[in-house]
């Protein structure tokens, strides 16, 4: 609402501005005493309201309430799942960036946590070694093994020469594939000739039953023939196997053999060790070794995260404004657990209408008033101004962010505040009441019946900024001159404000 006004400045002009008013209201006082003709000859005398047009000092304003509001509010909720463990804050409570205000349950998360920094410690020792190399002791203890395991190598070789009585392992090795070929040959002819004694029983039409032996006669003989010349290379291969062994037993020097070759494959082990330790950690290893660092560190981190969304801490410095958690219970959905507020700095949002705006710019000062507080003024600065209209049954209106300065007054959050903005000031200006205004209805002239020596006569006018009664006179009268209202002409002319 745009407004103009005599400026309050201290109580020294609170008092100017009385005396003003004072005086101008027994200046028409005195007028309206004064006897005026109608304009029309015979017409009866009648007292009509006047007043003196005078020099005041006006202020321009724009108008309008809203309620108090913190600059910095702060609505907490937990992103994680589970009860509430504690809530060791209370409504009116003051607290500090990083305070907590709420907690969950966190014994498993915490766990978690434990979990997560053992496994990074074991992967950085790992990578630690790798880059370090191995140490002297760790190869001769490898070479001591190799060598071990060599003697180990040295006595089962030995014990197989024993066994072998001069036959070398190599003709050991292939009397035995031929025995084991001999036998797998005497197996087969031993099945084919099996097929072919093998009969039929089956029953004639008359009745009579009736046994047939396909295989029988010259295919049976042969294979026959087969089986025979089959169990002579098996009784060879057999007869080799043990011409080599010189009267060894089989199964002894089967194993010496078996163990010959695990002790070797162990010695090879070893051997490979050694060498693995002295080369050192390969560039893959290391690489390989540094990722599960990497890995490890991030799983951390993600425990301590989760642990620490468990605890709502106070992002500010202010006051605890709603608690909405009760210990033992889930938090509530679509609410806040707790919400802080800065006391230290208040604002106060109020809308202008479209007319009005234009007027309006960052940084002019502004005063404030609370209906809770009568007599408490506040001082203000617009800080920002929306760069968009909001409309709401056909009304434009802007938003505007008031800021209030830091002041002892009692104010709270909500609390209805009326806010003034100083858009202009008026010195030394014409002022007269808006009731003897009035406008021609054909030309939307504004004028007024000023007073002369045989009554009254109309003066067209151009008037400014008004408010609360009161208007600014440009042109068209002088200071003193006294204005009346006179009796309406009828349809051609309207006060002014109706």
């Amino acid at each position: 609402m745009l407004n103009v006004s005599g400026r309050h400045k201290g109580q020294e002009m609170k008092h100017r501005m009385l005396y003003k008013l004072l005086g101008a209201l027994i200046a028409i006082s005195v007028v309206g005493l004064v006897s005026c003709q109608a304009g029309a000859p015979g017409q009866p005398e009648e007292e009509l309201p006047s007043a003196v047009v005078v020099r005041d000092d006006l202020i321009v304003v724009i108008s309008a309430s809203g309620r108090v509001e913190p600059v910095a509010r702060a609505d907490l909720l937990f992103e994680g799942s589970g009860r509430v463990a504690e809530v060791p804050v209370e409504v009116g409570d003051s607290v500090q960036p990083g305070d907590v205000v709420a907690q969950l349950e966190a014994e498993q998360l915490m766990l978690r946590v434990e979990q997560a920094q053992a496994a990074l410690d074991s992967a950085e020792a790992r990578l630690a070694q790798l880059q370090v190399g191995p140490r002297a002791a760790e190869v001769a203890a490898q070479e001591a093994s190799v060598r071990g395991v060599g003697a180990q190598v040295d006595a089962s070789s030995a014990n197989l020469a024993r066994l072998l009585s001069g036959a070398s392992a190599a003709q050991i090795a292939a009397a035995g594939a031929d025995l084991a070929a001999a036998l797998a040959q005497r197996r087969t002819a031993e099945d084919f000739h099996d097929k072919t004694m093998t009969c039929k029983t089956f029953e004639l039409p008359t009745g009579e039953k009736q046994t047939i032996c396909p295989a029988l006669g010259p295919i049976e003989e042969q294979a026959r023939f087969n089986l025979e010349a089959a169990d002579k290379a098996l009784g060879a291969a057999q007869a080799r196997l043990d011409e080599l062994l010189g009267g060894a037993d089989a199964n002894a020097v089967l194993a010496a053999q078996a163990n010959v070759a695990v002790v070797e494959a162990q010695r090879d082990a070893a051997q490979a060790r050694v060498d693995l330790l002295v080369a050192g950690a390969s560039e893959a290893e290391l690489a390989a070794a540094e990722a599960q660092v990497r890995q490890a560190q991030i799983a951390l981190e993600q425990a301590q995260l989760a642990l620490d969304k468990a605890a709502l801490r106070a992002p500010l410095s202010g006051i605890v404004a709603e608690i909405n958690v009760t210990p033992g219970e889930a938090p509530p959905m679509g609410r806040p657990a707790i919400t802080i507020i800065d006391t230290s700095r208040y604002r106060v949002p109020i809308e202008v209408d479209e007319l009005d705006v234009g007027r309006l710019e960052e940084g002019q000062s502004a005063q404030v008033r609370l209906d809770a507080l009568p007599g408490e003024e506040v001082a203000g600065t617009v800080r920002r101004i929306a760069p968009a209209a909001m409309v709401s049954g056909g009304v434009v209106s802007y938003d505007v962010i008031v800021d209030l300065a830091p002041t002892d007054v009692p104010m709270r959050v909500d609390m209805t505040a009326n806010v003034t903005v100083v858009v202009e000031e008026l010195t030394d200006v014409l002022v007269i009441p808006t009731w003897v205004v009035r406008v021609d209805r054909l030309t939307n002239q504004t004028y007024v019946d000023k007073q002369v020596a045989d009554g009254f006569e109309r003066v067209d006018v151009e008037l400014g900024v008004r408010r609360e009664g009161l208007a600014e006179v440009i042109s068209g009268l002088s200071e003193g001159d006294v204005v009346v209202r006179a009796p309406d002409s009828g349809a051609f002319s309207f006060e002014l404000g109706q």
